[in-house]
C-alpha cells in the first residue's frame, strides 16, 4: 500500500469530472420534479444520450455536435414519457421505469457498431495565466467546456426558480396544479417543457460519460448514475446548490475509491467499488428525513376536467 502515490491535486480535478454527468442529470430532474412530475427514466435517457452523442461525434468528427445530438436524443426520449403521462395520463412511475428499460435496450442496439472506437477529443479550456497557477490552476481552470456549462446551468436554474416569473409559474404548478390551472396557467405545457429540459440535461450527462470521462462506448456504461441522480434530488431537498454539493460528494467518493484501489489498499476491490453507492445511500437516508421541500403535487396526474 502506497498512499503517497495519490496526488491530491489530480484527485480534486478528477472529482469535478466524475461529478459532472451526475450534476447535469440531477439538475434536469430537479426542474422536472419542481413542476410536479416524477420521471424515473433518467437512466434510460442518459444511456441514450451517451450512444447518440458518441455515434454522432464519431461520424461528424465534432464532439460538440455529438453533445448537441445527445441533448436532442434525451429530449426526444423524454417526449415519449411526456406524451404517456401528460396526455394519455399513464402512471408516472410505470412509464419512467419503462423508459429506462427502453433506453437501455435501444442504446445496446445502436451501439453495436461502435465498440472499440475512440471518439474525437474535446478541447480543454486552458485559461491563460489562471491555468498556470499552482494547485488552483489544474483544479479549476483546465477542464472541458461541458464541466463549466454544468456549473453555469446550476446557477441559471437557481436564478430561474428564485427570481423569474417563469420559475414562479413552474413552482406553482408543482405545488398545486389545480390552483395554477384556475389562475390561467397551462399546467400541461409547463410540465412538458420541464420534462423536455430534464431529458436534454440527462442526454448531455450521458454524452459526457462516453465522450469525456470514459472516451469509449460500452453497453450500460452509465452504471446506475441515473438512479443516483434521482436520489440526489431528494438529498438536495429540491434545491439546485445542494444538488451541486451532492454531486461533488458522490464524485469525490467514487474517485477516491479508484485511487485507493490503485494505491493497493488492503480492502477487497468489490467493497471499494460499492462504497460510493453505500455512502451516498446513507447520506440520502439521513438528509431526506426532512421532506418539507418536496413539491405537493409531485407524481400526481393532472386533467383539466378535474
Amino acid at each position: 500500500m502506497d498512499l503517497s502515490a495519490i496526488n491530491p491535486v489530480l484527485l480534486v480535478a478528477s472529482l469535478m469530472v466524475a461529478a459532472t454527468p451526475l450534476l447535469l442529470a440531477a439538475i434536469g430532474e430537479l426542474v422536472v420534479e419542481r413542476s410536479g412530475v416524477l420521471n424515473l427514466g433518467v437512466e434510460g435517457m442518459m444511456i441514450t444520450g451517451a450512444i447518440a452523442g458518441f455515434a454522432v461525434s464519431v461520424e461528424t468528427g465534432s464532439p460538440y455536435v455529438g453533445v448537441l445530438a445527445a441533448a436532442v436524443a434525451g429530449a426526444a426520449l423524454s417526449f415519449l414519457f411526456a406524451f404517456l403521462t401528460q396526455f394519455a395520463l399513464a402512471n408516472q412511475v410505470a412509464s419512467g421505469l419503462a423508459l429506462t428499460l427502453f433506453g437501455l435496450g435501444l442504446s445496446a442496439l445502436m451501439g453495436q457498431g461502435y465498440v472499440g472506437i475512440r471518439p474525437p477529443a474535446m478541447t480543454r479550456l486552458d485559461i491563460p495565466v489562471l491555468s498556470d497557477l499552482p494547485v488552483v490552476g489544474p483544479i479549476l481552470f483546465g477542464h472541458d467546456p461541458i464541466l463549466y456549462f454544468g456549473l453555469l446551468l446550476t446557477a441559471a436554474v437557481w436564478a430561474f426558480l428564485k427570481f423569474t416569473r417563469g420559475g414562479l409559474i413552474l413552482r406553482a404548478v408543482g405545488e398545486n396544479h389545480d390552483a395554477a390551472h384556475a389562475l390561467g396557467y397551462s399546467v400541461i405545457r409547463v410540465r412538458v417543457l420541464a420534462i423536455l429540459f430534464g431529458g436534454a440535461c440527462a442526454g448531455v450527462g450521458g454524452a459526457y460519460i462516453s465522450l469525456i470521462r470514459v472516451p469509449q462506448w460500452t453497453e450500460g456504461m452509465t452504471a446506475g448514475i441515473g438512479w443516483i441522480a434521482l436520489a440526489l434530488v431528494v438529498f438536495a431537498s429540491w434545491k439546485p446548490w445542494r444538488v451541486l454539493l451532492g454531486a461533488y460528494l458522490f464524485g469525490g467518493i467514487n474517485v477516491l475509491q479508484l485511487n485507493l484501489q490503485a494505491a493497493g489498499v488492503a480492502i477487497p476491490v468489490e467493497y471499494l467499488a460499492m462504497s460510493p453507492y453505500l455512502i451516498t445511500i446513507l447520506v440520502l437516508v439521513i438528509m431526506s428525513a426532512d421532506k418539507s421541500g418536496a413539491p405537493a403535487s409531485l407524481g400526481r396526474s393532472f386533467h383539466a376536467s378535474q
